[in-house]
């Protein structure tokens, strides 16, 4: 069994259909970085707030955007696309940028990561949840898996595909993960 099969097990909510099936389903967070759509887990996020004034720290590693006082307590935003190697084409931090608030239980202090925007909070089935299969194993990609979703535009049905990260993954890599 694959590792992000695994993942998704453990990570996947039982519901049971009107006509008595079981099935399995996974809630998340979904947001843009640059021009790709990602998405986490919806039980690591406590909330998603505005975006506000970052105070840069020295001599920090660049991931670390800084710090803002979010209702009386310090937290620390990430970079995501610094950390995730994603082009700084595409949005720069404006009004539609967004804080997702990681929850308190993942590190040892409180951690936000700076996304463009935050799209939506989704559930996805099993059948749309596709394997990655790259050169790079996922410990060093931090992708879990691929959510895929049938939009329709211009009466045209195109696929739209969803990169699933494991931000414990990224914040155990940085060394800040309790």
């Amino acid at each position: 069994m694959a590792l992000g099969s695994e993942v998704f097990e453990a990570q996947s909510r039982s519901t049971v259909t009107s006509n008595g099936e079981k099935r399995e389903s996974i809630q998340v967070v979904e947001f843009v970085l640059g021009k790709e759509h990602y998405a986490i887990d919806l039980f690591d996020v406590k909330e998603v707030v505005e975006y506000t004034s970052i105070t840069r720290l020295p001599n920090t590693p660049a991931y670390i955007q800084g710090i803002i006082d979010l209702r009386g307590e310090i937290t620390t935003i990430l970079d995501l696309k610094h950390r995730l190697s994603i082009s700084e084409t595409g949005m720069i931090a404006d009004e539609a940028s967004r804080i997702i608030v990681l929850d308190d239980g993942m590190a040892r202090s409180k951690v936000g990561i700076l996304v463009d925007d935050v799209t939506s909070v989704s559930t996805f089935e099993a059948n749309q949840v596709d394997h990655v299969s790259t050169s790079m194993s996922r410990e060093e990609t931090a992708i879990i898996d691929i959510l895929k979703r049938t939009v329709k535009l211009a009466d045209k049905e195109t696929t739209e595909l969803i990169i699933w990260i494991d931000i414990r993954a990224l914040l155990r890599d940085i060394m800040i993960i309790t």
